[in-house]
């Protein structure tokens, strides 16, 4: 018997479902591959960082793949966190809290951080200012990369965290042998069901986390046209 048979023998249409949900993982996983590519670029060309760009390893698991980006993503979180210090650092108490009072204008807070960062690197683009208060004032880094680097690492701690990327290529029968291993059925099958929640908790964090690095991307786009 075939082990898709031995796994979803009264549901044929379950194996295209697995072989859909890899697939899915996996093109959340490019997808947030180039936008933390596309915010370490704002950084390093704005900001002076020097956040080394990723690429998905295809003849690497799901989990190293995962690390790949939580180590990126820690990189960006670190670097965000240097950017407020510097700003704490060298600005007085009642300007370094105008940078997170809502009710301050915008280009105010610009204008005040390009100040320090002018200090800080010397030279700076004209956009400096305007990236760093994205940064600081959104939730990217204190919500939504901590969310992202969490379900990472859960996804990659899972059953399928074992599994190669270039595995996807080679059949649901080839997956099944490569996920079963010693399992017993009972236990994969809630395997199973538990990655389908990770992944829908992932995707949703994937599109806020895009979403936000869109808005300041786009920002940067415009300042500079």
């Amino acid at each position: 018997m075939a082990l898709s048979d031995l796994l979803y023998p009264d549901n044929p249409k379950r194996r295209q479902e697995l072989i859909h949900l890899h697939q899915e993982l996996l093109d959340c996983m490019s997808t947030n591959f180039r936008a933390t590519n596309e915010l370490a670029g704002v950084l390093n060309e704005h900001l002076g960082c020097t956040i080394t760009h990723i690429q998905m390893r295809e003849s690497s698991t799901v989990k190293e793949n995962c690390d790949i980006i939580i180590q990126a993503m820690s990189e960006i979180q670190h670097q965000v966190q240097k950017i407020d210090s510097d700003l704490k650092e060298k600005l007085e108490p009642v300007l370094y809290q105008k940078l997170y009072d809502i009710k301050e204008p915008e280009l105010e807070k610009i204008a005040i951080a390009h100040k320090v960062f002018s200090i800080v690197l010397g030279e700076v683009t004209s956009t400096a200012g305007m990236v760093a208060i994205k940064l600081l004032g959104s939730n990217l880094i204190t919500l939504t990369v901590s969310k992202l680097v969490s379900l990472l690492a859960q996804i990659g701690a899972s059953v399928l965290g074992g599994i190669s990327i270039t595995i996807l290529g080679l059949g649901i029968e080839m997956i099944l042998h490569a996920i079963l291993g010693a399992m017993e059925r009972n236990q994969l099958l809630a395997a199973v069901r538990s990655y389908e929640k990770h992944l829908a908790e992932f995707k949703a964090a994937s599109e806020k986390y895009q979403r936000a690095i869109r808005e300041v991307t786009s920002s940067v786009r415009q300042q500079v046209q």
